[in-house]
Formats: C-alpha cells, sequence, structure tokens
C-alpha cells in the first residue's frame, strides 16, 4: 500500500509541476502580418486633343486609258521612235502616219467637184435672171409667175448640190487630216499592236496608251474605318483633303502626297466597303523630275487618311480598360481604386476616354486579374507622362 501510494503522489507531484509551468510560461508577442501587394504597371494621362486616322490600301491607275485605233484604211509608212511599249509622249506629237495617196486623189476630186457646182449655181443664176426678164416682157406682175417660168426650183437644186460638193469636201479634208494619228494628250504607251509597213483599215486597234498627267487610287473604307472619319461627302469638298501614299519603287520605300477627290457614292457588293477615288498629279515627274520618285502606273500603296478630331480625350492602352467599362487606378494610399469611365472611341491599340477621369490620373495598364476596390498595389515601372498631341 505504501508503494502505491508513492506512486500516486509521484504522478500527483507531476500533474502540478506540468501545471504550474504551463501557467507560469511566458506569453508569445503577437507580430502583425504584412498585407500583400499586387505589382502593377502605371501611365499618368493628361487630356488633350486626338486627331485619328485611317489606312487604306489600292493600286495605282491611269485616270484615263485608251486603245487607239485608225479611222481610215491604208499603209502605215511612218512610226514614231517614241511609239513603243513605256515611250513617253507630249499631246499633239504625231505617233503613226498612214499613206495618203488614196485621200490626196479624193481631195482633190472633192476641190473639183465645188468648183464645178459653184459654177453651175452662177449659171442657173444667170438662167433665173433671164426668166424674170422674159416674164417682165409679158406685161404681167412677177408675184404671178409660177416658180418653174422664174426657174426657182432649178435655183434651189443647184444650191443643194453645192452644199453636197462642199460637205464631201470637208469630209475629204478630214480623211487626210486622220491619217496622221497623233497624240490626244500626254502620256505613254502601255502596248504596240501595229508598225511600219502593216496595212490596217478602219476599226484596226494601232496601241494602248494612258495618260500621265494625273493617276488614281481606289480605297476601300470599311464601317469602322468610316466611323474615325469625318462625313467622306463633305470631306472631299474641303482643304483637308491631303492624304499620304507609300510603296516601294525599285527596292526602297516612298512616300507621295495625294488628294481624296471624291467618294463613289456606293456600297461594294463582294467586300461592304464604300471606296474614295484619291488622285496624284504628274506621277511621272515628267513637269519636275527633281521633286521626288516617279509613282508608276501599277504600284501597290498604303494610304495614310486623315480622320476625325477627338477632343479633350484621355487614350488609355486597351489593357488599362476593364469590363464595365471600368478603369483600375492608383491612389494617393497606393491602394487600387475602380472608375466608371465613358468610351468616346476605340481603335486597336488604345480607348479614348472623355469622362470618368482626371488629368495627371495614374491608370494601371498590366493584367491585375480580378479587379478589387482597396487593394494594396506597388508600382514597378517608371512613370511616364504621355501628352496626346
Amino acid at each position: 500500500m505504501i508503494k502505491k501510494f508513492i506512486a500516486l503522489g509521484l504522478i500527483a507531484i507531476s500533474l502540478a509541476l506540468a501545471v504550474i509551468m504551463n501557467v507560469l510560461k511566458p506569453v508569445p508577442e503577437k507580430l502583425e502580418t504584412p498585407e500583400a501587394a499586387i505589382a502593377v504597371k502605371t501611365k499618368i494621362l493628361q487630356r488633350s486633343d486626338t486627331h485619328l486616322s485611317v489606312e487604306s490600301q489600292g493600286t495605282v491607275m491611269a485616270r484615263t486609258r485608251t486603245l487607239l485605233t485608225s479611222e481610215v484604211s491604208g499603209t502605215i509608212r511612218e512610226v514614231s521612235e517614241r511609239f513603243v511599249s513605256g515611250g513617253i509622249f507630249r499631246k499633239g506629237e504625231t505617233l503613226m502616219q498612214i499613206d495618203t495617196s488614196d485621200y490626196d486623189v479624193a481631195l482633190q476630186r472633192a476641190e473639183a467637184q465645188v468648183v464645178s457646182r459653184r459654177a453651175a449655181l452662177e449659171f442657173e443664176k444667170a438662167r433665173g435672171y433671164q426668166a424674170k426678164k422674159e416674164w417682165a416682157m409679158t406685161g404681167k406682175l412677177e408675184e404671178e409667175a409660177p416658180p418653174l417660168a422664174l426657174r426657182i426650183p432649178f435655183l434651189s437644186e443647184a444650191r443643194a448640190r453645192l452644199l453636197e460638193a462642199e460637205a464631201e469636201l470637208k469630209r475629204a479634208k478630214f480623211k487626210l487630216q486622220r491619217t496622221k494619228i497623233q497624240a490626244p494628250y500626254s502620256g505613254m504607251v502601255s502596248k504596240k499592236l501595229a508598225d511600219v509597213g502593216q496595212y490596217v483599215t478602219q476599226g484596226t486597234q494601232l496601241g494602248e496608251m494612258f495618260s500621265t498627267d494625273v493617276v488614281e487610287v481606289r480605297l476601300p473604307l470599311t464601317e469602322k474605318d468610316l466611323s474615325m472619319m469625318d462625313d467622306l461627302s463633305q470631306f472631299t469638298k474641303t482643304t483637308h483633303n491631303k492624304i499620304v501614299l507609300e510603296g516601294s519603287i525599285n527596292g526602297s520605300t516612298n512616300r507621295w502626297f495625294a488628294e481624296l477627290v471624291r467618294s463613289e457614292g456606293v456600297v461594294n457588293e463582294d467586300n461592304r466597303s464604300q471606296y474614295a477615288v484619291a488622285s496624284v498629279t504628274d506621277p511621272y515627274r515628267l513637269d519636275d523630275p527633281e521633286n521626288s520618285p516617279p509613282l508608276l502606273v501599277g504600284t501597290f500603296v498604303r494610304a495614310i487618311i486623315p480622320g476625325r478630331i477627338l477632343h479633350n480625350v484621355f487614350k488609355v492602352p486597351r489593357s488599362g480598360v476593364l469590363e464595365g467599362p471600368l478603369v483600375a487606378t492608383v491612389n494617393s494610399q497606393q491602394r487600387l481604386a475602380l472608375k466608371p469611365v465613358e468610351i468616346l472611341f476605340a481603335d486597336e491599340l488604345y480607348h479614348y476616354v472623355s469622362k470618368g477621369l482626371s488629368d495627371g490620373e495614374e491608370v494601371i495598364i498590366s493584367a491585375i486579374g480580378t479587379p478589387i476596390e482597396g487593394l494594396r498595389v506597388e508600382v514597378k515601372n517608371t512613370l511616364l507622362t504621355e501628352n496626346i498631341e
């Protein structure tokens, strides 16, 4: 029994010591858990005016293109050295000469016919005068004489025959003139279809050519493009219709200034686009060869068209606009603040915000997952202030 009491006493003493040690142990110091912050990239924006621009593309085409045909028949006797593919000519220059022998003879015959008909008219006038004198000898008034007695129908017929002869003379002169093929405008030969010694008839194709005074580019514009521009019909009537064309010539990129001259006024059924037409004057630089490289017909170009102006807007990168639309900003306590905004326009790179932001607003432009109002953020970039021209 004594051993049992000793064992129970040791157990009791051990429990008592454990309780005393647990009660008397020091209370651990409570440390504050640091609040996590998310790293972000930001940009400081300022309100300003933004000039929108539209890009399109097209192929340079001659405004005037002609299939040259013969208006007379005959053998080609001469061909200008400029009448070759790529040859440049001036307005009024003789490109080709057709044999004139038959037309010289026809002209002489027409001239002779006119002389003969004039003589016949004078002869008939004399007969008419004599007929009037003979009628006067009868003692009757001239008004009572029948037209045939005074030879009036014969005189009218003589005048008509003279008019006919004069018309044939004019026709003979025209045909003789048309044996000389002259350039109707300054341009370039794109294809030569006839040469010296060839016999041609009326309607024979002699060549193809196009004018070099003005070239045009048809520029397709989508609905989105048109939304970035002022009304197209009004745009072409103002002085703000200068555009820039960019294209490659001989391996180098060049720029040309063009003028937006008109809208075709219809919607294309294939691509649902509307077409604007831009023109370039003196594309081959024939009048000013030192000005800039020539713009060749057939060149594929990219057009930069000035659009409308957005006044007093913020240019926010697309990554900085959240669904809502909302913009995540950083306040003075380095915490995230969500602000509803009004977007005036958007393109592939930016949203243009008209309301909801203030000048100097620090906008988060990096991905932040699920945005939480009041979330602590840590800016990890060099802040940039963007001034939009």
